[in-house]
């Protein structure tokens, strides 16, 4: 494994034209590259309209998505680079698990590594995680599994999925049309199918849809108060939540801790799991 420490956070102005001019990328094998940036610290009024938009309330404690807002330029930076197999625009987040090892504090600095690895077959393509962690000083306390899929053909199994009818939901969610706009803007992830249903259609959507992980976010939210100081949320992104939108909301405990679903009448958007460490 290649280590290469940066000296500053990557500008995602500069990335996102890099992003488009590598829709020709092909390979076989990911980089063995992890990029690292230390001293990484929080803005407070970012932090708070962060929590803003995504639901949660104004706190000095981050919530458990929000470090996925830090690393990410070093995620846009590893997939950008010349050695990357794949084109950043076209790819699907089709899963994210985070773990956290404790709560992390608004004062405190953290460095940040990302890497990608685990390259495997999928039964629409092929998939592969990008790994991100949180260090404070010598202590790991946070981990991010994204999971990517890059369509195509592959060896990968097919199975066959159940139809399943969906839950009776807890609350209705009304996603407003302009949530990917302000999820961008927080987030830095301004890729066009979430901007604008002109941009969206040049990638094959009817209109923009929500970004995975601010629906990850807004559910998780309804927990604050009853989530223990480690624990891991692991979710599956299925179909996506068109903008404006309405989407039924369920949660229940389990022996571990919760499950929670989103769906929209009789199409799955998202399901995942919180389990206490």
């Amino acid at each position: 494994m290649v280590i290469r420490e940066l000296d500053s956070t990557p500008s995602l102005a500069t990335l996102y034209p890099k992003a488009l001019l590598g829709f020709r990328k092909t390979g076989s094998s990911l980089p063995d590259t992890e990029l690292v940036r230390t001293g990484v610290t929080v803005d407070p009024a970012h932090l708070a309209a962060y929590n803003t938009v995504c639901g949660f309330r104004l706190s000095d404690e981050l919530p458990v998505t929000y470090p996925h807002i830090l690393a990410f330029p070093l995620q846009m930076a590893l997939m950008t680079e010349p050695g990357f197999p794949f084109p950043l625009l076209g790819m699907v987040h089709v899963a994210n698990r985070i773990t956290q090892h404790r709560a992390l504090r608004l004062s405190e600095p953290l460095t940040i590594r990302v890497r990608a690895e685990n390259l495997r077959p999928h039964e629409r393509g092929r998939q592969f995680d990008v790994v991100s962690e949180a260090w404070a000083g010598d202590d790991l306390v946070w981990v991010d599994v994204s999971t990517y899929l890059r369509r195509g053909s592959s060896s990968g199994s097919s199975s066959r999925r159940d139809q399943l009818a969906p839950p009776t939901p807890d609350a209705i969610w009304r996603i407003p049309g302009d949530i990917g706009r302000r999820y961008a803007e927080v987030s830095g992830d301004r890729n066009p199918i979430h901007l604008h249903p002109l941009t969206a259609r040049l990638f094959g959507f009817p209109k923009a849809i929500a970004h995975g992980m601010w629906t990850k976010a807004h559910a998780l939210a309804s927990f604050e108060g009853r989530l223990p100081e480690a624990f891991t949320v692991d979710v599956r992104f299925k179909q996506p939540v068109f903008l404006p939108g309405k989407a039924g909301f369920t949660s229940w405990s389990t022996p571990e801790g919760w499950a929670f679903e989103l769906w929209s009448k009789t199409k799955p958007h998202l399901d995942g799991t919180i389990t206490s460490l």
